[in-house]
């Protein structure tokens, strides 16, 4: 392909909006174009890369033995309904009503159609297992779209479903599609992770999140250092403290302070407690002790107590006289609960609900009631492993994907029966895939970019190789070389892109390196008079002559080894 019929759209300048490199590069590369907040055109350098991960995608379901099928964008509500979800789902869910004042909604996934077409197609368990997937635009309205396609209000997603007779089935299922994701990663070049994660809106007992490793991952994921465990921090679990808890040896005293300490501070020196606070639907309190540099983990929390909302000064204060911004387990008006770590403190300080008095030498079961511990805290670089190898460490993540078992979750709220060996009617067990195509676009260039642009991996990049002509408008030798390794490498195989701009050596070359085509062919009159042409790789930035003869096969050559 030329670049005069490609449509090649790069910016000098970086985009006032664009936060993270990706969205900067991808911006600057001419891949991407905003329409509204959240909704992008996809150029066609951006589209080839896109087909490139969705070939490799498609090619590893059809492995795992999914079919491939198309299911409607817009979904109607009174299935939403039946699941329960037309409410539970929230804003993020993009509601329409038609021209007759039917409900539908603009589908963010499809557990409910494919559910639906499940209780009308599959009767019996000789039919079963089943894998479904399907590669299409989605749309979730996000409160605050950002970082360009990585959290887009429209986006490209594999969603795969799986049915099956039993939860060893559909264990099986999940396992091989687990093993699937693996292989698309690694086809692609990009250094990914499965971690255990919680299930969210989408429900089951039982899921992995897939992370893209990089800085500028939203998540944070909890990795041993020298064992396999793998878990996003909200799923982290941290281990109670080995031994019996210290007896008392402090007197219990309250003390003044030398200068207030603010909000969500704690005063220095010795083992402090402090308090967070979380409300239930209905508007009760409870009160959450941490030690001191903790965080409280909201999922953790949930499942415990069942909620986990967090309770604003204001609502406290209207309520109990007590400072909300310095509260201490004494005298609380509410019921306690207290991490693990929390629980196993002694003579330990807490505020006394002024920022300037703190008491000292305080005990549980002496000075305060002694609190029911539970794990609630995430989880710190350096924690013991949950799996008792090795310590945590914490590092940054892309969430490109996310498997579920979802078991009879959705099949026994919209009936979608099947008949067993001995003619019973039994709910289908369901498994969930679902892996953001346009996502990994954006999470592979946050993995792989340098300070000119993106370096793609070969696997993903919009062109194997570029053949840059210098001088090519006025010399007909470097022309016609240029054309002919054009034609030799492209009857190969092999994705070529012949930059025919009339522009500068300067100016060309950073366009192609800000584009990240991993091999680039310098056709030159300089060049031609020795008989060589110059190939160069974009990674690591060398340069050597090849004999003109044989450059086609030595590129080649180095694509396939590279692929």
């Amino acid at each position: 392909m030329r670049t005069s019929t490609l449509g090649l759209f790069t910016l000098k300048e970086t985009p006032a909006e664009a936060e993270l490199a990706s969205h900067r590069l991808m911006l600057r590369a001419g891949m991407i174009r905003p329409v509204a907040a959240g909704i992008y055109t996809w150029l066609p350098l951006g589209l080839r890369v896109l087909r490139r991960v969705e070939q490799a995608v498609r090619e590893e379901m059809n492995r795992a033995g999914a079919a491939e099928l198309l299911m409607p964008a817009i979904q109607p509500a009174e299935l939403w309904q039946e699941s329960n979800r037309w409410t539970k789902y929230g804003p993020e869910l993009l509601r329409l009503t038609d021209r007759h004042g039917r409900l539908f909604c603009f589908g963010p996934t499809h557990e409910e159609v494919i559910t639906d077409l499940a209780r009308r197609e599959i009767r019996s368990y000789r039919e079963l297992p089943l894998t479904f997937y399907q590669i299409q635009t989605k749309f979730r309205d996000e409160i605050r779209p950002r970082f360009g396609v990585m959290r887009a209000r429209e986006f490209v997603m594999k969603d795969a479903y799986s049915f099956h007779v039993s939860e060893a089935s559909l264990r099986e299922g999940y396992d091989r599609m687990r093993d699937a994701y693996h292989r698309v990663f690694q086809r692609l070049g990009l250094e990914a992770r499965a971690v255990a994660a919680d299930s969210g809106a989408i429900g089951g007992r039982y899921s992995h999140e897939f992370h893209v490793l990089a800085e500028a991952g939203e998540d944070r994921l909890a990795l041993s250092d020298t064992g396999s465990y793998a878990a996003n921090v909200e799923l982290a679990e941290t281990r109670p403290p080995e031994g019996s808890r210290a007896p008392a040896r402090r007197p219990l005293e309250k003390v003044r302070i030398g200068s207030p300490v603010p909000p969500g501070g704690s005063p220095a020196g010795g083992a402090h407690i402090r308090i967070e606070l979380v409300k239930s639907p209905s508007g009760d309190f409870h009160a959450i002790a941490l030690c001191a540099g903790h965080e409280l983990n909201p999922v953790k929390a949930a499942h415990v107590l069942g909620y986990a909302e967090p309770v604003s000064p204001a609502e406290w204060n209207g309520r109990y006289p007590q400072d909300a911004a310095h509260l201490g387990p004494l005298d609380l008006p509410c019921p306690l609960v207290a991490d693990h770590a929390a629980a196993h403190l002694a003579d330990f300080s807490a505020w006394a609900n002024a920022p300037d008095q703190l008491w000292q030498g305080v005990n549980w079961g002496r000075d305060c009631p002694e609190p029911p511990a539970h794990d609630l805290r995430l989880v710190t670089n350096g924690d013991p492993s949950p799996d008792g190898v090795g310590r945590l460490r914490l590092v940054r993540g892309i969430e490109v994907g996310h498997i579920f078992q979802l078991g009879t979750e959705y099949s026994e709220r919209l009936h979608a029966y099947f008949q067993d060996e001995s003619g019973s009617e039994k709910p289908l067990w369901m498994g969930c895939y679902g892996i953001g195509v346009s996502r990994i676009v954006a999470a592979a260039i946050e993995q792989h970019h340098d300070e000119w642009g993106i370096l793609w991996p070969m696997p993903l990049a919009p062109f194997d190789v570029v053949i840059a002509p210098i001088g090519g408008k006025t010399s007909p030798r470097v022309w016609e070389t240029a054309c002919a390794l054009e034609t030799e490498l492209e009857s190969q195989g092999c994705q070529t892109l012949l930059d025919d701009r009339d522009l500068r050596p300067g100016s060309m070359f950073a366009d192609l390196d800000l584009i990240g085509i991993p091999q680039r062919i310098v056709v030159s009159e300089r060049g031609l008079a020795e008989n060589q042409i110059e190939w160069r790789d974009r990674k690591s930035r060398t340069t050597r002559p090849l004999p003109r003869e044989r450059a086609g096969a030595m590129v080649l050559d180095r694509m396939r080894t590279s692929s």
